[in-house]
């Protein structure tokens, strides 16, 4: 909501908005009354409204009475008046100043052709609401266009524009300046119009360096010449820094390559054609440059005192200079009227600095570019600035034609005492200080101040202002610095004050200051972290102050009782000055600490560290072991590993000495375990062996070992590292020897273990094997053998390791039950063909080993069998209840000789035997024992080597027989199927002759292989024969006439009890009957008797038991008649035999009785 509010006087009429725009002049006023500037100052019921008008005259209205209330001429305080007051005035202006103590200020200006002058009034006002000005001061400049001006309680400040189009800015205290001279503002000048380029450089890289230089070109100003220079051509300028510069290098190029009309040109006309073509883009990033710099306002916050400069492309903030700066830049009519009590107390020496100031002048504005550069490049290659300064000096006699070192010489003899002019100027440029600031702010302030104070100073705006101001302090030093050196090359030319400089203040420490002034210079670099909307990229020294500096000096600020931040309002130019002042301290090389230095190690500004400890090195004598550590870390992302270690060691003689250092130490829990040195060596071996060096961690824990001295603790920590690394670079001599000098037996048997289990998986074994182990024997015995037990058998090859490790040493025996038992292991939990195969090597090499023994000592302690080994480490065994159980004791020994090894040889072959034939027997053949190979192999049909086994471990041939005589019952009633798959394990049996003829079937090869064995193998008592029967007749098979015929030949009465158990009662009396005429002669030799019943033949028998049985047995079922035939038949055989008994025995008788 807007209202108007119309406020006359006789015949003025204004229209005021309550914004306090005057908008127009109303009614029929004359031109001569319009406002030329308004003001309004606010009191506590009403507005006061102060007009200056055309008609040179100030009115104040009052808001709330709509009325006048004073008008005053203006002309009155004007000296020369009459030719102002017959014409309207034109650039008048008017400001005002409200001071609670002092009251309202008002400042105006009046405008006359070339004169403006400045008066301050004072409002004075009485009871009866009646108002008047008190003139306080009348100020006069020559100056012809005001742009704008502000006022203070104290102070005017002005902007205008000169006879150049130059714009200048002064300020002066309207009360207390009886001279009337004018402060001059030092403005931030336009880049160089003309960038010169020496032979040996790039045009190219020299004008991008020039243009993309913060603080240089604005990013407006490129973007607007990049779109100029490429005619319009529509492109996407929201860029960031980097890729602006990279449309930029590429629109140049492409100009240049579009105007070349010639295939083929010389190097130089290209060089000169590229010049020509940066120096066109330059030209016009200049002009926009100047455009956008072109003034419009001047601000000044009467609450923090700041003056800011409003300019059309961005906004310029105005900061106090130093006393030093300030007189080194004064022009040179201001110094002439300098106030010396700002210099110094003592006149005297104020009148020497300013002739001193004088004097540098005078050699700062003779220099030229060139001269310049030979001090900076002095200063940057690290080269005397001495011989430098000589130099230049030289030079300047040489061209000097204005007789401008005479002038110089004038001056230094007005000097009374140049010792101490010199001295002061130094002492004022000079940042050094012993103390270090607070590390954070006060923990008894509030929350909300704590919170605002990290806040303070934290945009990249302010970040930005700060550095520029401490890039200027630094440059405009460097300058003075500069100057310094070669007027003292003049003194000592002079040779009056030689002596009298070199005793009172040499050399060095102006040249210490000049090249902390050079590192600074440093500030222009730019940081990696670049903000992409920003005018220019980010320097170290911005990222510096935001990320570490601010908080420090904003906390050091308020913890000073009177601190300009401990004040209820923040001053500007005291805050601004405090925060460079101590921002500089920081940067001081020669002060404690180096945050600055930590600053771009943490953020990875390694190139410009590196630049920036180069330039410290050969002369800074403080924090020396902390720049050579970052020194050092800077070469380790280079890849300078050596140069790096250099560093680091150079660093550890300061350990205890620099801060830095002490905080790298430091450990965690504060806990301190070791020397320092030995801390900060462990620091930087872990610093190592993360980026992966191992060579330079040996190096280093090598060095640091002679430091350990008789600390065992730390000589086993160093020495274990050396182990670790030699051993990952392969160096297994090396690590070796490393371990043996290990002092720590538990460290030394973890790097032991580590070794073995390395070299394992690096298939390094001779390495290991061959390797003495000097009272670590037993220990690497019981590593491998735990391993060998921990790990899996056919991945890992520990067992075979610990082979060769004892037969190298000739433990044979030890050998052989290593070997042996990685055979048992093998056929228990490796149930596979490769796992058989290797079991029978192993069985074999221990065979091996034991015959390289003398035979009384050829013998082995069999291996626990199951899991049953003492491992380190390994979980105890649980029962159901998740109770321990308790270990075996009194185990039984048992000892295995050479014998017991072969039996073991000749298993372990038949198991492969048996896996090849039969692959699915492979899971149950590697643990099984001779009994139960026999079973295997019989199922498998595999009859000639179970009947070998159970030759080998003097087991009956029972299972075989009853097994093959099974495989004939099968064969008998099987079908064609079972014919055809016996013909396998038919021919893994050695026949005498295989018949495989239509005529010959698979059951009859069966038959005759049983047949075969039956009188191959032949035992007391016939147990075979008798089995395979009983086998045949539990199955209800009828016998075979060959295999029938076959026991009665060897014990038919045998036969007839078999009969008689399976109720085979005819096959019985037939049998009885053929035994009875066998006995009596008749077929005798088909039942194996030699000598037939006779009187001259040796006794005969008959099973009378059985023949009873079966009788007995035909007795039982009378009402069968085929059973009474059946025993009739066998008493009349009896009878018959009992009566050739009886003839044989009387024959017998009676041929006694002869």
């Amino acid at each position: 909501m807007v209202s108007v509010v119309e406020l006359k006087q006789s015949s003025v009429m204004q229209r005021l908005l309550t914004g306090w725009m005057p908008t127009a002049i109303r009614g029929d006023q004359s031109p001569s009354d319009r406002p030329l500037s308004l003001a309004v100052h606010c009191v506590e019921h009403d507005a006061f409204i102060f007009a200056l008008c055309q008609d040179h005259k100030l009115r104040m209205w009052s808001y709330k009475e709509q009325m006048c209330l004073m008008v005053a001429d203006m002309l009155e305080y004007v000296p020369v008046k009459k030719d102002l007051r017959l014409t309207a005035g034109t650039g008048h202006k008017l400001r005002l100043a409200y001071s609670p103590a002092m009251g309202l200020y008002i400042g105006i200006y009046m405008h006359a052709p070339k004169q403006g002058q400045f008066c301050v009034f004072q409002l004075v006002s009485t009871e009866s609401n009646r108002y008047s000005l008190d003139h306080i001061s009348s100020l006069f400049t020559s100056q012809e266009t005001l742009i704008d001006f502000a006022l203070t309680s104290t102070d005017i400040w002005a902007l205008w524009h000169d006879a150049e189009n130059q714009t200048v800015v002064k300020y002066i205290n309207f009360e207390h300046n009886v001279a009337g001279q004018w402060n001059p503002v030092f403005m931030q000048p336009l880049p160089e119009e003309e960038i010169v380029i020496r032979d040996d450089q790039d045009p190219r890289e020299m004008y991008l360096q020039s243009l993309f230089t913060p603080g240089q070109f604005t990013n407006e100003a490129l973007c607007k010449a990049l779109q100029i220079f490429c005619r319009g051509t529509e492109r996407n300028l929201d860029l960031s820094w980097s890729e602006l510069k990279k449309e930029v290098t590429l629109a140049v190029e492409n100009e240049l390559q579009g105007s070349v009309t010639e295939y083929e040109f010389s190097q130089e006309e290209f060089r000169n054609l590229q010049q020509e073509f940066w120096c066109k883009f330059y030209a016009c990033c200049l002009q926009y440059q100047e455009a956008l710099s072109h003034p419009l306002a001047l601000h000044l916050n009467p609450h923090t005192n700041m003056v800011c400069l409003l300019k059309k492309g961005y906004l310029s903030f105005l900061i106090p200079s130093s006393l030093v700066d300030h007189l080194y830049l004064l022009p040179y009519e201001n110094l002439l009227t300098e106030d010396e009590t700002t210099i110094s107390d003592d006149v005297d020496i104020a009148r020497d600095v300013i002739c001193l100031i004088k004097c540098l002048r005078l050699i700062g504005e003779s220099v030229t570019m060139d001269m310049s550069v030979i001090m900076e490049m002095s200063c940057y290659n690290l080269q005397s600035p001495e011989k430098a300064a000589e130099q230049i000096l030289e030079d300047l006699i040489t061209i000097d034609v204005e007789n401008v070192m005479e002038d110089i010489c004038s001056k230094l003899q007005e000097i009374r005492n140049p010792i101490h002019a010199i001295g002061l100027l130094i002492r004022e440029m000079d940042y050094e200080t012993e103390v270090e600031m607070e590390k954070g702010f006060n923990p008894a302030q509030p929350l909300n101040i704590r919170m605002n104070l990290s806040q303070l100073y934290g945009s990249s705006t302010a970040g930005y202002i700060v550095c520029r101001g401490v890039h200027k302090i630094a440059s405009t030093r460097f300058l003075i610095c500069r100057d310094l050196l070669i007027l003292q090359q003049l003194l000592m030319r002079l040779g009056d004050a030689e002596n009298l400089l070199s005793c009172l203040f040499p050399f060095s420490h102006r040249e210490s200051n000049l090249q902390h002034l050079s590192v600074l210079e440093l500030t222009d670099s730019g940081a990696l972290m670049a903000n992409r909307f920003v005018s220019s990229p980010q320097t170290i020294v911005e990222l510096f102050f935001q990320e570490v500096a601010r908080k420090h000096i904003i906390s050091h600020l308020f913890s000073q009782p009177k601190a300009p931040l401990s004040q209820t309002g923040l001053n500007w130019p005291e805050t601004i000055t405090a925060i460079t002042s101590y921002l500089l301290q920081l940067l001081w090389p020669s002060n404690p600490g180096c945050l600055f230095l930590e600053c771009l190690m943490g953020n990875c500004q390694y190139v410009q560290l590196q630049d920036y400890i180069q330039l410290l090195h050969p002369w800074c004598q403080v924090n020396v072991g902390s720049c050579r550590f970052m020194l050092g870390r800077c070469y380790l992302v280079t890849g300078e590993g050596q140069k790096a270690l250099e560093c680091f060691c150079q660093a550890a003689s300061e350990v205890g000495k620099e801060e830095f250092l002490d905080r790298l130490i430091r450990s965690e829990d504060g806990e301190i375990v070791s020397t320092p040195r030995l801390q900060y060596y462990d620091k930087v071996l872990r610093l190592l062996d993360v980026i992966g060096l191992p060579e330079l961690v040996i190096q280093l824990a090598t060095s640091a070992i002679t430091e350990a001295g008789d600390d065992w603790k730390s000589q086993a920590t160093l020495r274990t590292c050396i182990f670790k690394h030699h051993l990952d670079l392969g160096h297994n001599s090396q690590a070796y020897e490393a371990l043996t000098q290990i002092p720590d037996s538990s460290r030394q048997l973890d790097c032991l273990r580590q070794l073995v289990v390395v070299l394992c998986e690096r298939s390094q074994l001779q390495d290991l094997v061959e390797f003495p182990y000097v009272n670590l024997h037993n220990e690497v015995v019981g590593i491998i053998e735990s391993r060998a037990r921990a790990v899996d058998l056919m991945t890992h090859n520990y067992y075979e390791l610990l082979y060769a490790f004892h037969v190298y040493r000739h433990n044979y025996r030890k050998a052989g039950t290593v070997m042996f038992e990685y055979g048992m292991r093998l056929g228990r939990e490796v149930r596979t063909l490769r796992g058989l195969e290797k079991q029978g090597n192993c069985y074999l090499a221990a065979l091996n080993c034991l015959r390289l023994i003398r035979p009384e000592y050829a013998w082995i302690v069999q291996p626990a069998s199951g899991a049953v080994y003492d491992r380190p480490g390994a979980s105890p065994k649980r029962n159901h209840d998740g109770e321990c159980t308790a270990a075996p004791t009194n185990r039984q020994i048992e000892i295995l000789e050479l014998e017991d090894l072969e039996k073991e040889c000749s298993l372990a072959r038949i198991r492969l035997t048996l896996a090849q034939h039969d692959p699915s027997a492979v899971a149950v053949a590697g643990s099984s024992s001779a009994e139960e190979m026999v079973t295997l192999l019989v199922q498998a049909g595999l009859f000639d080597t179970a009947i070998s086994l159970c030759q080998t471990f003097k087991l009956p041939l029972t299972p075989v027989f009853e097994g093959l005589a099974f495989k004939c019952i099968k064969l008998q009633f099987g079908g064609e199927a079972a014919q055809a798959e016996a013909w396998a394990w038919l021919a893994a049996n050695q026949l005498s002759s295989v018949i495989t003829t239509k005529e010959s079937s698979a059951t009859d090869e069966a038959w005759r292989l049983l047949s075969t064995y039956l009188e191959r193998y032949k035992v007391q008592n016939n147990l075979y024969h008798h089995c395979v029967i009983n086998k045949l007749l539990s199955h209800g098979v009828p016998l075979p006439n060959w295999l029938i015929n076959s026991y009665k030949k060897v014990d038919a009465a045998e036969l007839l009890r078999l009969y008689l158990n399976y109720d085979l009662l005819e096959e019985a009396v037939d049998l009885v009957s053929e035994y009875v005429d066998a006995v009596l002669g008749k077929g005798h030799q088909y039942f194996g008797i030699e000598f037939p019943l006779s009187a001259t033949a040796p006794m005969v028998w008959l099973p009378y038991s059985s023949i009873d049985q079966l009788l007995q047995a035909l007795g039982e079922n009378s009402a069968n008649s085929h059973n009474i035939a059946l025993s009739q038949k066998i008493l009349d055989k009896l009878e018959d035999y009992q009566q050739k008994v009886d003839k044989a025995t009387r024959d017998l008788l009676y041929r006694r009785t002869l």
